[in-house]
């Protein structure tokens, strides 16, 4: 049985977190290697004088993200190594290759849709003021010289705040050095198809149902697309085929379903025994509701997991800012990749954000948001309850949007353009499928007031005659 030298701050706060943190960084530096067995949580519990609870906290938290299995009869251990390959990192391998291909995955597919998407932010929120104030500070104190060119791959400030950032709040294993800064998430998916496609055809793995805005964008950076099907753990691992995936295992999009610890450690064997790496897509990270938010993947094989994110649902679509996270010779190539094609990012921008991360004003703009966006989801599905209980609410407690599922026979077409009139966003799920499934459609709360809900489903009610 492991001694595990766990220390907390109880002046600090949050004891569950501080346990996870430092069991995962043991485990990340080695000092607890995988297969070992950790102690009971009662036991635990007794060593470090907090409640059982929370040691329990602690524990679901890392195996939720993968570090720890837990088995009736055998108790808590690290993940062996057979699971997941290295929890620390994965042996050196040659990057995967690929020369462009076309393919016909969702032919016709995402035609520019530029007005309020169902995963848009309440802009009306943003914080104006807190944001004029860090550009205010980056126009008084930066030197000139910062104005000019600079690194394509981003200011070092804000590297640094973000790797902090990523460490604390997504549990990644991440080093300012191996971050490059780009125009949001789908620009920074680009760079790293368009490095990882050079000299072979890349085969990428992708949820279905997904995106059909990202499909364009994937095929004509290179890739030839796999579908592979989505259900209520995640992404079906035992369909996959490929050199690579795109994952979004925080939230996925459209079914809102989390990608669970079993899916994680299947999907950490076989990037491992293939030689493969995942895309990882932190989408909707920052708003979960319910619980914590499991931590990233990368945290858990950061040389075989490629992070990207961005701030365009805590902030702004509109600011155009992100960054993904990658192993150094890959990082190294993303940056010279976007120094050949624009040069690198707004500084000023860049520098504000680092701002606004360093004083606070990102991690209290998150908490408002993430209250505001909880009672507006709560008062939309106590509304669909109450109203039309035929619909079903799908997936977990979290993001901006919700995926509701229709009866047969439903037209979600139909219902879509009837919750348009009424003001809410929805959009049919049935264009971002490869293979066919039961009607519904993804809806919009983040725009819609908690007061609003019940007046604008009833109406949508009365429009379908239902």
């Amino acid at each position: 049985m492991a001694d595990l030298h766990i220390q907390i701050n109880r002046d600090k706060g949050g004891i569950a977190g501080q346990i996870a943190s430092e069991l995962r960084d043991s485990i990340r530096g080695g000092r607890l290697t995988p297969g070992t067995r950790l102690p009971a949580t009662r036991d635990l519990a007794t060593d470090l004088q907090v409640s059982r609870g929370v040691v329990v906290e602690a524990y679901e938290q890392l195996v939720a993200e993968g570090f720890l299995v837990s088995r009736v009869g055998v108790g808590t251990q690290v993940t062996p190594k057979n699971s997941v390959g290295t929890l620390r990192g994965s042996p050196r391998a040659a990057p995967l290759r690929a020369k462009p291909v076309r393919s016909t995955l969702w032919a016709g597919a995402g035609s520019p849709y530029y007005g309020h998407r169902p995963t848009s932010p309440d802009l009306g929120h943003f914080p104006r003021e807190r944001w004029l104030a860090a550009v205010r500070h980056v126009l008084a104190t930066v030197p000139s010289d910062a104005l000019d060119y600079g690194d394509p791959g981003g200011v070092p400030e804000l590297r640094e705040e973000l790797a902090g950032y990523l460490r604390r709040v997504r549990a990644a294993d991440v080093r300012p050095e191996n971050l490059v800064i780009v125009g949001g998430v789908a620009q920074g998916l680009s760079l790293v198809l368009h490095v990882l496609s050079q000299h072979r055809a890349l085969r990428l793995a992708v949820e279905d149902p997904t995106s059909h805005r990202q499909v364009p964008l994937l095929r004509r950076a290179g890739a030839h697309l796999v579908p592979v099907p989505v259900d209520e753990e995640g992404l079906d691992t035992r369909r996959l085929s490929g050199d690579a995936v795109l994952v979004t295992p925080a939230h996925q999009f459209p079914t809102g379903v989390v990608l669970s610890p079993s899916r994680r450690a299947a999907l950490m064997e076989w990037v491992f025994a293939g030689n493969r790496v995942i895309l990882e897509d932190d989408y909707d990270a920052e708003f979960r509701f319910d619980r914590d938010p499991v931590g990233c993947l990368q945290g858990l094989a950061p040389d075989r997991v490629i992070l990207s994110g961005s701030v365009s649902k805590a902030l702004a679509p509109g600011l155009r800012m992100g960054w993904v996270a990658a192993p150094p010779e890959l990082a190294e190539a993303i940056r010279r990749a976007r120094g050949e094609l624009d040069l690198g990012s707004p500084v000023i921008e860049q520098y504000a954000l680092a701002h606004f991360l360093r004083t606070g004003g990102y991690d209290k703009h998150l908490r408002r948001m993430r209250r505001e966006y909880r009672r507006r989801r709560d008062a939309l599905v106590a509304a669909l309850s109450a109203e039309l209980p035929e619909v079903q609410v799908k997936g977990i407690e979290a993001g901006l949007h919700a995926y509701v599922e229709l009866p047969d026979g439903w037209n979600e077409h139909e219902v879509a353009r009837i919750a348009h009139t009424v003001g809410v966003s929805a959009e049919p799920v049935a264009p971002m499928r490869e293979a066919p499934g039961p009607p519904a459609v993804v809806v919009g709360f983040a725009r819609l007031p908690a007061h609003k809900a019940a007046e604008a489903v009833r109406e949508i009610k009365g429009r379908m005659s239902v």
